[in-house]
């Protein structure tokens, strides 16, 4: 067992930052009600984090080229404690979204540099097991999360799923400090600080300006300067990266179709199969009145279904072009989510089964070749690059995914009401998408039969437009990933992570 402690000691950390990004969505209404925040707010506790990961992903990974792997990860693991603590004691959705950036601060110094320092510490077939173990490790946290998020909700209250954090976090830097040797620094290359700040500026002007459009309308104050701040920022950053002689995402890797087309596919896959799961949440707990605990159980056919799976999908590594797999899932995860288009008005939890159930095993089958087909498209010499990309266009599709998404429902919900009469219709729908329908319902009996109407039609809205977005990245892929542009890739296994 000796030999196999620092792979222990790397996991606790992969599975706890990764367990985060889906123990939220089940938490979200005892949030909205704990502290009364809106459905931007609740946005920001999860898109707060995945920003954080996206925009440090690939700068930390060459902070720890400079400083050494292991110092990095234990600094993460810091970091990523002292910011749960912050979060399960937050006052007021404010500190709490703030503690969530710090969050995912901490989680992008651990993600960066768990694959490098099983890469360092293991050889041979060691490590071929050990990454083996690490890719399923990531699988599972995506498969704990929903149910682990309703245990600890509703045995110990929302707070519970921020400060578990604390003793696995303690754990990891006991057991890092014991037995992972510190890999020798490489000098790395120079930090793209302006690269990073324009790029973290993009993405929250980005997702600032959708979040206010679902909420104020776009034609709003704070929806036109964020959106504009937002255009003007990217502007910077393609500018800054076209000058820079190290930058942190080489803007000419995008001129391979092949590498572009993997680039929104890894973001869309994101957006498509996991940004719904907090309205779903919503809808399972504030409008049909389960239980946490029954709103993680629902939600976990897609996590089993996609772990199941990525186990499995390792053959598709082995001949052939790792794209077939990837358009295969895509495709999978579009149909499940167009399938769950049949709730209704009337429907119960159980018509999101069959949906949930063919979208995780596209989950499952896309997601583990990810980094595969990136690097067969890529000389040998970007594989570094090309992995950090994959994923912080994932973490960048979720928040922006959710943003689209919480727009979309929020647009639709207002219409179906306004349609019925509903005197204040934009107020009413922010309501319901805050997780506060039994006020609504509350008004009288009569309104409860339009909160579900209402719920449902956003819901359907919001299902059609993951679901064709899905597709049409399935078509990306396979139209613009050609065979005979990728090379034998190096097996990389990383799990279904949402």
């Amino acid at each position: 067992m000796r030999p196999w402690w620092p792979l222990v000691a790397v996991c606790l950390g992969t599975f706890m930052l990764l367990v985060d990004v889906t123990i939220v969505n089940v938490a979200l209404p005892p949030i909205a009600a704990s502290l009364g925040t809106s459905f931007g707010g609740l946005q920001w506790v999860i898109d707060g984090y995945a920003l954080a990961l996206a925009a440090l992903l690939m700068v930390t990974g060459t902070l720890a080229d400079r400083f050494g792997r292991r110092r990095l990860y234990l600094v993460g693991l810091g970091v990523f404690a002292a910011a749960s603590l912050a979060c399960g004691l937050a006052p007021d959705p404010g500190t709490l979204v703030a503690a969530r950036v710090v969050q995912g601060v901490g989680g992008a110094a651990m993600f960066a540099t768990t694959a490098a320092l099983i890469a360092t510490t293991y050889h041979g077939r060691r490590r071929g097991t050990a990454f083996g173990v690490w890719g399923a490790v990531n699988g599972l946290a995506a498969a704990a999360g929903p149910l682990l998020g309703g245990l600890l909700t509703q045995i110990w209250g929302w707070r519970a799923i921020f400060l578990v954090n604390l003793p696995v976090a303690v754990l990891a830097v006991v057991l890092t400090l014991a037995v992972v040797s510190e890999s020798a620094p490489t000098g790395g290359g120079r930090v793209d600080v302006l690269g990073a700040a324009t790029f973290t500026l993009t993405s929250a002007a980005l997702v600032y300006g959708l979040v206010a459009a679902g909420e104020q309308g776009w034609g709003a104050t704070d929806t036109v300067v964020a959106l504009v701040l937002a255009a003007v920022a990217l502007l910077a950053f393609l500018v800054v990266e076209h000058r820079s002689a190290a930058p942190m995402l080489d803007l000419a890797l995008f001129a391979d179709p092949s590498f572009a087309a993997l680039m929104a596919a890894a973001a869309i896959l994101q957006a498509g199969a996991f940004a719904h799961l907090s309205l779903v949440s919503l809808w399972l707990q504030s409008v049909l009145g389960l239980s946490p605990i029954r709103a993680g159980l629902v939600v976990i056919p897609l996590s089993v279904a996609s772990f199941v799976v990525s186990v499995a999908a390792g053959r598709f590594l082995h001949g052939g072009s790792p794209a077939r797999p990837i358009a295969g899932g895509l495709a999978l995860i579009g149909v499940g989510v167009l399938l769950m288009t049949l709730v209704g008005p009337a429907s119960g939890p159980w018509a999101l089964l069959a949906g949930l159930v063919v979208a995780g095993l596209g989950v499952g089958l896309a997601t583990p070749v990810l980094v595969s087909a990136t690097l067969a498209v890529l000389p040998p010499h970007r594989a570094g690059v090309g992995s950090a990309a994959v994923n912080t266009f994932r973490q960048l599709g979720l928040a922006v995914g959710l943003a689209v998404l919480g727009t979309v429902f929020a647009g639709r919900v207002a219409t179906v009401l306004s349609g019925a009469g509903t005197p204040d219709p934009t107020t009413t729908a922010n309501a319901l998408a805050g997780g506060r329908a039994a006020a609504v319902v509350g008004d009288g009996e009569a309104t409860t039969a339009l909160v579900h109407q209402a719920f449902a039609a956003g819901l359907d809205r919001v299902f059609t437009v993951a679901g064709v977005g899905a597709l049409v990245a399935a078509a990306l892929v396979a139209v613009w990933v050609r065979p005979a542009a990728t090379r034998e890739p190096e097996p990389v296994s990383e799990g279904a992570p949402a």
